[in-house]
């Protein structure tokens, strides 16, 4: 609920000025670096949990990559916002009048938001070869051949990675953004992720009906 009122807020800031701006993305920001933390101390626990969550629906859960969503969908939202918004004020942007939104990019922000892409695909895909090495020993488990602690111990590792990896991204992303287009990628991040679970929630009890 915290969260969502937050959400609230950032979407509402329009009239706000930057400081005040700033300081709800810093503390949307802070709601994501909580929840991991907390997600951390848990997989230590019972990491096999994340990676398919009984909570979710079946929508969330064929989209998670390693236990959550895959770091580079925070540019691909990007990229797809900034679109739609320079298409709706093109006319406005080519007599020289700027919204400061995220479809007013600048060719430095593009830049740097391509660069942080191929950066966090190289991540992406060092993190996926360690789960891909870490199932090539499943058998040892099913087997009950092997130390099975220590090799939870080190999936809710990759968890984390994954996870710290998701956070950077959002991090590093507001920051070369302005305290506007952060706020609008929040929003639209958050609009994204409540979307996916009702449409989830709705199949889902669509699928329990017809089981009726």
């Amino acid at each position: 609920m915290q969260f969502r009122h937050t959400i609230h807020q950032l979407t509402n800031s329009a009239a706000a000025d930057d400081h005040h701006r700033l300081q709800l993305v810093h503390k949307t920001v802070d709601h994501y670096s909580g929840y991991y933390q907390a997600k951390s101390a848990a997989a230590k626990h019972d990491a096999l949990a994340f990676f398919a969550p009984p909570w979710t629906t079946a929508l969330e859960r064929s989209l998670l990559w390693i236990g959550g969503w895959r770091p580079t969908t925070a540019s691909h939202l990007l990229y797809t916002e900034s679109s739609i918004l320079f298409e709706s004020q093109v006319a406005d942007i080519l007599r020289g009048v700027h919204t400061g939104n995220l479809g007013d990019l600048s060719p430095a922000q593009f830049q740097r938001v391509s660069e942080l892409q191929c950066a966090t695909v190289g991540h992406e895909n060092d993190i996926s070869d360690e789960l891909s090495d870490w199932q090539d020993n499943a058998c040892d488990v099913v087997g009950m051949c092997g130390d099975i602690e220590s090799k939870m111990e080190r999936l809710a590792a990759i968890l984390d990675k994954a996870d710290q990896l998701r956070l950077k991204t959002i991090k590093s992303l507001v920051e070369l953004l302005t305290p506007q287009q952060a706020a609008e990628l929040l929003v639209a991040a958050a609009e994204l992720h409540f979307g996916i679970r009702a449409w989830g929630i709705q199949h889902d009890g669509n699928r329990r009906r017809r089981n009726i």
